[in-house]
Formats: structure tokens, sequence, C-alpha cells
């Protein structure tokens, strides 16, 4: 049986963490893209020779072609811009927008089946764009973000407990953002939701850091930002996609009513398989959470708003 193969585009942290996790699983060739002379192929050829000792066995290739992601089934898109001080989030949104762009460019060109992940931020609306410039039907573009903005809240709820990881399942809805909406209801211990377990205070010291997740740890290494637990989500996403399971992910999909949204990208429940997005899973909400997915869906229309501005949509 021919193996699956896996592209990421960008091979910083982020990208080489994603292909090391995907090879170690043995989930597809890899294919490591960015335009850096000599960084894919160096990381690439440095994961490849660990395999005897991680006990893997697929192909890792490192390239500054895209001609090399011919026929993937699934893409990864890492590249992009960090924010640096003097940036502002519009002066990020249209650098990355522009790298996004190109990059989807090419793999429509080489890759037309492929199943699409973004990474790139400003997330959402990254995902919006992905998804216009490919031409591809909605399912088969995803955003990764309600995966990995759940884990952080499912590890935040273990550790105020004090319980395993493991026993924790987390919904986190909206825009990869400040407003992104944390639902403890939906946000269990082994099937205990944590509305019974946890005072409604500490709950909303744990959904304030969960939005400020991510800040959290650029603050902390100061020249860079997380790796491992996004390079896991996007793993987990690739692996529901690869292996066709069905799993239910929270991901930045395409909405065409439900939740009260229409043509946009925004983080909810999917059930994930070798399609992409083979259905949105509609939660009872209360009016309180509906208002702030309101909300946070909104802050993604902004973004999407200024990139149809500049033409870039």
């Amino acid at each position: 049986m021919t193996r699956a193969k896996v592209t990421v585009v960008g091979a910083g942290f982020v990208g080489a963490t994603t292909a090391q996790r995907i090879a170690e699983k043995e989930l597809a060739d890899v294919v490591l893209v960015d335009v850096v002379e000599g960084l894919p192929q160096g990381k690439g050829l440095d994961l490849a020779e660990s395999s005897s000792l991680e006990q893997f066995d697929v192909s890792v290739l490192g390239t500054n072609s895209y001609t090399d992601a011919e026929d993937s089934d699934v893409v990864v898109v890492t590249a992009g811009l960090a924010r640096k001080p003097g940036m502002s989030r519009d002066d990020l949104l249209f650098k990355n927008a522009e790298i996004v762009s190109g990059i989807v460019g090419e793999i429509t060109r080489h890759a037309p089946r492929a199943i699409l992940i973004m990474v790139t931020n400003p997330l959402d609306a990254m995902t919006y764009l992905g998804w216009k410039k490919s031409g591809f039907p909605p399912a088969q573009v995803i955003g990764m973000a309600g995966v990995l903005d759940s884990a952080r809240y499912s590890y935040f709820i273990a550790q105020e407990i004090g319980v395993s990881p493991k026993d924790v399942r987390s919904m986190v809805l909206g825009g990869h953002g400040d407003s992104m909406v944390p639902v403890p209801r939906y946000s269990t211990v082994n099937g205990i939701p944590i509305t019974q377990l946890i005072s409604r205070e500490r709950i909303e010291a744990i959904n304030d850091r969960t939005r400020n997740g991510g800040a959290e740890i650029v603050t902390l290494l100061k020249t860079g930002s997380a790796f491992y637990a996004p390079s896991a989500a996007v793993a987990a996403m690739v692996e529901a996609v690869l292996l066709d399971t069905g799993r239910v992910l929270p991901c930045c999909a395409y909405l065409t009513g439900q939740y009260g949204l229409q043509d946009i990208y925004c983080g909810v429940p999917v059930k994930l398989g070798r399609d992409g997005v083979q259905k949105v899973v509609e939660l009872e909400l209360t009016p309180e959470e509906s208002a702030s997915l309101r909300k946070s869906a909104q802050d993604v229309r902004e973004n999407v708003s200024k990139l149809a501005g500049k033409g870039l949509v």
C-alpha cells in the first residue's frame, strides 16, 4: 500500500516539530518545505537520522521546491512572520497574507487534492484567505486553533484540580485570539463538568489564562513563541484526517449558518476524516455563550474585511 504524504510548509520551530511528530507516529512520508536554502534540508536530514533510535520508518525530505509536495494528502502551512516589536497587528496581518497567498498558489498547483491545514497567524483570517486563494471546497481547508486552545485549557484545569491531563476533555470555541470562548459546561474530567469541580472565580481565572496562553509563553521565551503544543495539535488533526477516524476536535471551520454564523471561518467542534471536515457539530449554547461566540466571530470578520480592503481576498 502506498504511504500517505504530508507536506509541512515552514521549517521553523512549529513546522519542524510538526514534521517530527508526524514522522515519529509513522503517519506519513514527510516533506518539509522552506524558502531558506539549507534550513529544511538540514532539519529534514537531522530528523531522518533519528529514525533508527526512535524506531520510525518513513521518508523525510527537506526541500526548497514545491514540486516535492506533488500529490500530498495533507499540507500544513506554518510559514509566516512572528509579530516583532513596533509591528502592529495589521502589519502582521498584511505581511502574512502575502506569504500565505504565495504558498497556497503553489499548493493548488502541486497538491490540489490535499487537505489544507492552516497554522499561520492571525489564524482564522489566514484560513479564510487559504480557502479563497485555493478555490478548494471549504471542507478541504481547516485551521488549527481550537485543538491547541483546548489543550491549554485542559492542562490548566488538570493543574487546578490535581488530576491527570489524560482525564480532561475541554472545549474552546471562537477565533484564535483574545476573544476565544472557553466553554466550562462542555469541559469535563472523566465526564464530570468542571462547573461541579471548580469555583466560578477560579474557572474565570483559568479562562483568562487560556485566552492569553500564547502570550504567556511569548513573554517567558522573549525571542520566540510556542511550538510543542501547537505541533501536537496539528499532529492530532493530521492523524484524524489520514486515518479517517471521525474524531471530533475543535477546529477553525467554514460555517454556513451553524451557530447563527454565515460565510466565516471560526472555531467550532467538527468531525474530521479523510475528506477534511465531515460535519460541524452544533452544541447547545446559552445566550451568554452565543453572544461571546458572535463577538469572537466579529473580530475575525474585521480582519477579513481588512484583507478585502487591500484586495487580498
